[in-house]
Formats: structure tokens, sequence, C-alpha cells
């Protein structure tokens, strides 16, 4: 830049002295239309440019030596330190719990009873609803007359086989029968038991959905949901390259937007099988619910950490350049003195993981390194600059 300006100023100096006399000098070699005059005046004007030239020189030597104030570049710096790297994975999830069910019957007839109501709490085997039974109550009890007297019938024969008094047979078929009686009974039994609807779990009748007196139909008429907010868990879909990194007892930090709220809680559960329609495998997430603020089917934001490097040295993406081979490669602070003046060096370097605006480092530096930030990308490998960090 010097240079350029100093031909420019000797430049302007000659063509102001002599400019005019220079230039009726050459139009009359011109308009002479003489060749050999032309290129005598163009060997003559060449030469005189070479010795300016030569003198140029000598005047930036004697500048260069004479001008302290030198124009180097200003860039900053920041230290690379060991720290601790916790790399997460942000993916979202929905809450659910296995204690969300919606009852249906297990016999056919009509509803006669429902003994409960929307939001009420109710403990496990706790009767819910009550089916009318059709009769089957009134075959119980002659079955079970039938059956007193066949035991009745047993017990006597028994008691005279014992005293090897009747035949074998007579035993037997006495047995058979109050056997048979007892097995029948137990049957009608399970069927009106049937009839009665129970609480599968400890929880809360979140909707009654058929009212009473409504014909049902075992295992297709809904009657009520009930659910227990106690056990919530999440539940998400992870891509297959995370198998590895993504385990039980992994922290995650789970955040709920609609609540403006963020727990805190581990893997409960990573899946051992790929889907092959999507190539991921399922995660649970345990989510404690104390308050029980949390819903089935309230959206979640999960960061997963599934990377930890306990010495890592993170630096900003933006400081980062790629050369021709693909490398990538940062500048760093050699020889500093006192004025804060240094040589910038260029270094290749692997990188492993992200987060938001840093990367870490793998090789090409150390702890403790000096690494140039701003000003990155307008200096040279070898470089002479001037560090102004605040």
């Amino acid at each position: 830049m010097k240079n350029i300006f100093s031909i420019l100023l000797l430049t302007l100096l000659i063509a102001s002295c002599s400019g005019e006399k220079k230039n009726n000098s050459v139009e009359k070699v011109i308009e002479s239309n003489d060749l050999s005059t032309i290129r005598t005046k163009r060997t003559e004007l060449v030469n005189n440019l070479k010795e300016l030239q030569d003198e140029i020189k000598l005047l930036d030597e004697k500048i260069s030596l004479l001008d302290t104030a030198k124009h180097i570049p200003l860039i900053t710096t920041f230290t690379a330190k060991q720290e601790v790297f916790k790399h997460v994975l942000e993916i979202q999830g929905n809450v659910t719990t296995k204690n969300l069910l919606t009852l249906t019957p297990e016999f056919n007839g009509i509803l006669t009873n429902v003994y409960v109501k929307e939001g009420q709490k109710v403990k496990k085997g706790q009767t819910l609803a009550k089916i009318d039974d059709g009769g089957l109550s009134q075959q119980l009890a002659q079955l079970q007359i039938q059956a007193d007297l066949a035991k009745t019938t047993f017990e006597r024969q028994k008691r005279l086989w014992d005293q090897k008094i009747g035949s074998e047979i007579q035993f037997l078929q006495a047995k058979s029968n109050f056997e048979a009686q007892t097995e029948a009974v137990n049957q009608l039994q399970k069927q009106i038991a049937k009839t009665t609807v129970r609480a599968p779990f400890s929880g809360t009748i979140d909707d009654v959905i058929s009212e009473q007196g409504s014909v049902v139909a075992a295992g297709q008429t809904p009657l009520m949901q009930i659910v227990n907010l106690d056990e919530m868990y999440i539940e998400t879909d992870i891509p297959e390259r995370y198998i590895s990194d993504v385990v039980k007892g992994k922290d995650v930090s789970v955040e709920f937007p609609i609540l403006g709220k963020t727990i805190a809680t581990k893997i409960k559960q990573a899946g051992d099988v790929i889907h092959p329609a999507n190539r991921t495998f399922k995660v649970e997430v345990d989510i404690p619910n104390e308050d029980k603020s949390i819903k089935p089917n309230l959206v979640a934001k999960l960061k997963i950490n599934d990377y930890t490097n306990k010495n890592a040295l993170l630096i900003p993406q933006s400081i980062i350049s790629e050369n021709a081979n693909g490398e990538q490669y940062i500048y760093v602070i050699k020889n500093k003195n006192d004025k804060q003046e240094g040589v910038v060096e260029r270094i290749i370097i692997k990188t492993g993981k992200t987060q938001g605006d840093v990367i870490e480092v793998l090789s090409g530096i150390e702890d403790g390194t000096e690494i140039v930030q701003e000003g990155a990308r307008s200096i040279k490998d070898g470089q002479t600059v001037q560090v102004i960090n605040q």
C-alpha cells in the first residue's frame, strides 16, 4: 500500500511539472508518422520509468526505516480452558401412564347401577357399577341346594366306605356327583361376578360414559374411564444412531411449555428393538407428579444428556474455517510481546459434538492455547497482529 501511494505521488509531480511539454513532444512524434522516431521515443520513456521506479524503491526503504508506526491487524483472543461439556439430544415426547383405562363390561345386560361419579377417587377392587345378571342368581341358589345335597350324600357314603360298608362304585359315584355340583356352583359364581364392575387400580373416575339403565355388551360398550396420575412417564422415539448413547439411567431435563415447568429426571427404560419403518427405538422417562399438574397426552420437550466430557476444550463455531482438503482450522497466537503483538499460526483441528454456538475440539489445541476470535477471517498464517482484548 505504501509503495503504490509513493508511485502515484511521484507520477503526479512529474506530470504537473512537465505535462504540457511532454505531451506536446509525444504528439509531435506521433504526427511525424515515422516508425523509427516513435520507437525511439518509446524506449526513452521506458528508460525514464525504470529510473523512477528505482528511485521510488530507495525512498520506500528509507521510509520503512524511519516509520515506526506499523499498520498491523487488530484482533481479539480467548484462552482455551478445559471444562465439563454435556451434550444433550433435544426431542419431543408425550406424557402417558399405564394406569389410564376405559372400562368395558364382561357381561351382556342392563346397567342397573352406577355407584360412582366423575372426579370421584376410588380404590382398587371397589365396586363401580352393577349389571343385571339375567336370573343367574336364582340358578345359583338352586345349584347350591343340589351341591349341598351332593356334599351330604358324599360324606355319608364316605363314612360307610371307611367302615367297609357298601360298594366302591357307590362311593365313587357320590364323590363324582359332589365334585361336579361344586364345580357348577363355582362356574356360575364366576359368571355372576362378571356382572359387578370393580376398579382395576386405585385412581380417579375421569369420565362416566354409560348411564344407568343402558344396555351394555361384553367387551364393547365403554362404561367409564379411570386414571391414576401417580405413575406418569414420557414415551418418545429416538433415532437409531443414538442407541449406544441413550441408555437407561441417563440424565434428562423435561420441560412442559404449557405449565412453565421443568423437571430433572432419568431414563427409566430404553428399548432394544429398532422399529423398521422409521429406524427408531422407544425410550421411557419417569415423571414425578406430586401436585398432579401433569396430565396424560401433555406435550413435553426432552433434553437427554447423551454425551459428557469432563475435560473438553470448547470454541465458537464461527471462528472455524475450512481449507480445500476439507480440513478445519483456526488461528492461534505465538510469541506475543509486551506490546500485545504476536504472530498468528494456522492450526488444523478435529472437532466433535456441537451444542448451541460452541463445538468440542478433539485435537489440535491444548489447555491454555490462546486462540484468535474477532478478526480470524481477515488474517493470514505468519502475519503479525496486535491483541486488543478488553
